[in-house]
């Protein structure tokens, strides 16, 4: 299975690799003459290449001269990176010296440069011999990837053989399952007698087959059908082999004999047979381990809705195919993981299996409830863990298993079974996610990773594909969702349009990912307590920090660094070290404590993603137009106050966002803009510019950047109607809008017509308004609506309450009447929040508005009289927070009060006050 990964890997390398010389041949044909013969040569074999380790893919390699010569391929790729960077990075510095009068080709051709052309020209003649090289070498002593590899399809047999394992396990094995077993049992036997499909999704491991298993043969739902059939479907199936096993199963179920030439029979007679058997019968399939939607088209025309109420369970990890359209009747169960007392009671069971009534001793309980914990409540890790540490006697055996859990994922095969289901998903993957995956990895245990920033750096990263006619933002949001349908991103929180917003990682499934990282040479994580002699990797990830970070050889091979040690100060990250790194593509140090940015970060010409957020920065050089290359630059909440005239120099810059913020609703100015120089307009690649504060001509100005998607502009006065309006109407592919005035009593400059938003998704509006605004009902992409101190003397309700997609709207002294009431509509509205609206008395809720709401907070209204009226119609409601209101309102909703059951569906109410200076959260719930 490992080597299988190292194919893959080294297979996804060669890939990126081969892009990136495409698109160097492609567009920099002056900077690389005089070697670009020897850059296409080198393309032309990788090619080779790649079609080799496609083939060692389907076989994976056995011996060890096959995983060396897999590696061998994968360090070439790398060299040739390397070199081809190094090239690059020699032509920038030549330029940057200004030893040019007219361009890059004078330099080129200058005799000072005609020794490194030569130098880099022999190195790449090199590497194409070696290249070549290789497939003599391996005849000569007999290494190839066709007879003797071991297929995957045996991993696959395998990964099969423990899931049909799942389905003889003891009762008094398993833990937390009643509940869910009821649930599946209450759709298989309910008396709709239409065909349903249920499906049961979750991460490998997570006990879907298992519950199925248990639910499949248990003797009441057995009775309640007339025939049944478990087939096992798993990534390599054929479709013919699938009817024959359900002819089989089902036959069995019925105590008869199926036809002895079964084997024999072509795909018509094998569809034929079935319809014809199930014709009159209820039955009950399921298909375990589905991976791919076209097995059901393939497989569903056999099983025909006959109206007898027969029922088909899928179980899966991905899912696109659990929510898919069956076009019948249809449930998803997801599984989740185990509560914190069934996996501690499932670990025990497992790992104190000797010990009388199976109890963990006294002083093992710390550490077992930390292997506990890195479980996360993911059952077949939990019993895989459990089973080896009941090998293990000794306290000190323990400490040693938990603090090299890494090296035992690898190495033990006790885990193997874990293991072999976890990493079936990754191989699973297209060649463009692998690189996604693993990259998340780097990131911190538990540590809940925003899309923006993942998305900014894969694509920064170069594992992002060109797709005609899409954004490499919207493909990179494809790959995230496609991880997540997968069940290897665990999505934390979803955003306005629905799409994940926040991800984290399973602790095991990021223990694997990290080991194959490492392995691959793909990245490092370094915690403080590694001895590091030389670095191998391509990315390194800082965790912890003692000191200042070391130099260490093989630095200037890195090209991500990503720092989470965000106590790190200002002397730690040095110059001298800074400059090591010189072919970096991406810098992310959000929330380290540095005060002064290294000069030498301007050198680094290969950056493509600078991320300073949160950082104690107080200004950007000048200089900082050196980085042609920088995609994103991310600013947030840093002390920069003004950017440099040289920011227009960063031609490629398709990101930049610099707005500060206290975070201080109760107050009208709780962010601020950055100034920007006039000609930041000259970045005609920028999409997002947030947030830029208004002065002289800059609003007339950024009228020219009509490619911008996202836009920010604060300190906006009344005066600036007509040059805003004119700006906005030219950004015809705006989707976020964000206005800010430049104080709480100038009104801002909202025209009172105006139909050019037909992208418009986010609206946020920070200041007075004169009316309310009648275009607002016009905006049907509109997903977020925030309206900052408004104080509208007209309900604006009734102008967005049939906006089709809205979903989240924040009010915030919006409105300084004394009623708020929720006529109608809001259809699609998920999340409301209400703040400080200091005259408002009563806010009703009619039956029928707003049915998919599933969070309100209500936050500073301080003359309401009672609860907001209506909660009990709000049937989604999962949570609702009444933040600093009267205490007459409370009173009648806490346990026993007059208005308890109109909010007791609700599953978290929550009360927050004020008590001796602190902020008081109480659960009412």
């Amino acid at each position: 299975m490992a080597s299988s990964v190292t194919d893959l890997l080294a297979s996804s390398v060669t890939d990126l690799l081969i892009g990136k010389l495409a698109t160097i041949l492609e567009n920099e044909g002056t900077a690389i003459a005089g070697v670009r013969d020897e850059v296409d040569k080198v393309k032309e074999e990788l090619q080779s290449m790649k079609a080799f380790l496609v083939d060692a893919e389907a076989n994976t390699a056995k011996t060890e001269g096959e995983k060396l010569w897999v590696a061998r391929i994968r360090d070439l790729a790398y060299d040739v990176e390397d070199i081809i960077d190094e090239f690059m990075y020699h032509m920038y510095e030549k330029q940057s010296a200004g030893r040019l009068s007219r361009g890059l080709h004078k330099t080129i051709r200058a005799p000072s440069n005609l020794w490194f052309r030569h130098n880099i020209a022999k190195k790449l003649q090199k590497i194409t011999e070696i290249i070549k090289a290789i497939p003599v070498r391996n005849q000569r002593y007999g290494v190839g990837l066709v007879g003797g590899a071991t297929t995957s399809e045996d991993t696959h047999k395998l990964v099969q053989n423990q899931a049909e394992s799942s389905i003889y396990i003891r009762e008094d094995q398993l833990v937390g399952i009643e509940g869910k077993k009821e649930i599946l049992m209450g759709w298989l036997m309910d008396d709709d007698q239409h065909q349903t499909v249920v499906s049961v999704v979750g991460m490998g491991g997570s006990g879907k087959t298992t519950l199925v298993a248990k639910t499949f043969n248990n003797e009441r739902v057995k009775r309640h059908f007339d025939c049944y059939a478990w087939i096992t479907v798993s990534q390599t199936y054929d479709v013919v082999d699938l009817f024959r096993s359900l002819i089989r199963e089902l036959y069995k179920s019925m105590k008869e004999e199926y036809s002895a030439n079964l084997n024999a029979m072509n795909r018509k007679d094998l569809l034929e047979l079935l319809i014809n058997y199930l014709e009159s019968k209820r039955y009950l399939v399921v298909l375990d381990d589905v991976w791919d939607i076209k097995v059901w088209s393939e497989i569903h025309v056999s099983l025909q809705d006959r109206q007898l109420g027969s029922r088909i369970i899928v179980t899966t990890r991905k899912e696109d195919v659990a929510s898919h359209s069956f076009g019948v009747k249809s449930h998803v169960h997801t599984i989740q993981p185990l509560l914190k007392n069934d996996a501690w009671e499932l670990f025990c069971k497992k790992a104190f299996s000797s010990n009388v009534h199976k109890t963990c001793p006294p002083d093992f309980v710390s550490l077992a409830c930390q292997l506990v914990e890195k479980c996360k409540g993911l059952p077949l890790a939990i019993v895989a863990l459990g089973g080896l540490m009941s090998s293990k006697k000794s306290l000190d055996q323990w400490q040693q298993v938990y603090n090299s859990l890494n090296w035992h994922l690898d190495k033990n095969p006790l885990l193997d079974p874990m293991k072999n289901i976890l990493l079936l998903s990754f191989n699973d993957l297209p060649s463009q996610l692998r690189h996604c995956f693993l990259y998340c990895s780097l990131f911190p245990e538990d540590f809940v990773i925003k899309r923006k920033r993942l998305i900014r750096l894969w694509i920064a990263e170069g594992f992002v594909e060109n797709v005609k006619g899409i954004t490499p933002e919207e493909v990179a949001d494809g790959y995230l969702w496609e991880l997540c349908f997968r069940s290897m991103l665990q999505v934390v929180e979803r955003n306005e349009t629905g799409r994940p917003g926040k991800v984290k990682m399973h602790d095991l499934m990021r223990e694997l990912g990290l080991s194959t990282a490492e392995k691959e040479k793909f990245g490092h994580v370094y915690d403080g307590r590694q001895v590091m002699e030389e670095i191998s990797t391509r990315r390194l990830s800082i965790h912890k920090m003692e000191g200042e970070i070391k130099s260490w050889p093989g630095m200037s091979k890195i090209r991500s660094l990503l720092v989470f040690a965000t106590d790190m100060s200002s002397s730690s990250f040095s110059n001298a070290l800074v400059s090591q790194f010189k072919l970096l593509r991406t810098l992310d140090l959000e929330e380290v404590q540095i005060d002064k940015l290294p000069d030498a970060v301007v050198y680094l010409f290969n950056l493509r993603y600078l991320n300073l957020l949160g950082t104690l920065i107080e200004e950007l050089p000048e200089s900082i137009g050196r980085l042609r290359n920088l995609q994103f630059l991310e600013l947030r909440r840093t002390k920069i106050e003004a950017l440099p005239q040289g920011i227009a120099k960063l031609l490629n810059l398709r990101y930049l966002t610099m707005y500060s913020d206290t975070g201080d609703r109760t107050e009208f100015k709780f962010a601020s803009g950055t100034r920007a120089p006039s000609n930041i307009c000259q970045l005609q690649k920028l999409q997002c510019l947030s947030m830029i504060e208004s002065e002289g001509n800059t609003i007339r100005l950024i009228g020219n950047m009509t490619q911008l998607r996202s836009i920010g502009i604060s300190n906006v006065k009344e005066r600036d109607e007509i040059d805003l309006w004119v700006s906005i109407k030219k950004m015809t592919l705006l989707q976020t809008l964000v206005l800010m005035a430049s104080n709480a009593e100038e009104i801002l400059p909202v025209k009172a017509q105006f139909s050019s938003l037909p992208h418009l998704k986010r609206l946020e509006l920070f200041g007075r308004l004169q009316n309310v605004i009648p275009w607002f009902s016009s905006l049907h992409s509109l997903t977020y609506l925030y309206l900052h101190w408004s104080r509208l003397e007209d309900d604006v309700l009734p102008q967005i309450e049939a906006l089709p997609n809205l979903t989240r709207l924040y009010l915030c002294n919006a409105y300084v009447g004394e009623e708020l009431c929720f006529r109608r509509g809001f259809v699609k509205l998920e999340r409301l929040q209400l703040f400080n609206f200091a005259s408002v008395k009563k806010i009703t809720i009619e039956k029928g508005v707003m049915p998919n709401l599933q969070d309100l907070w209500v936050e500073l209204f301080m003359e309401l009289k009672t609860m907001p009226l209506g909660l009990e119609y709000l049937s989604n409601l999962q949570s609702m927070a009444l933040a600093f209101v009267p205490v007459e309102v409370i009173k009648p909703i806490r346990k026993g009060g007059a208005d308890r059951s109109k909010v007791q569906h609700i599953p978290k109410i929550l009360h927050v006050f004020e008590q001796s200076s602190k902020r008081v959260h109480e659960n009412l719930a």
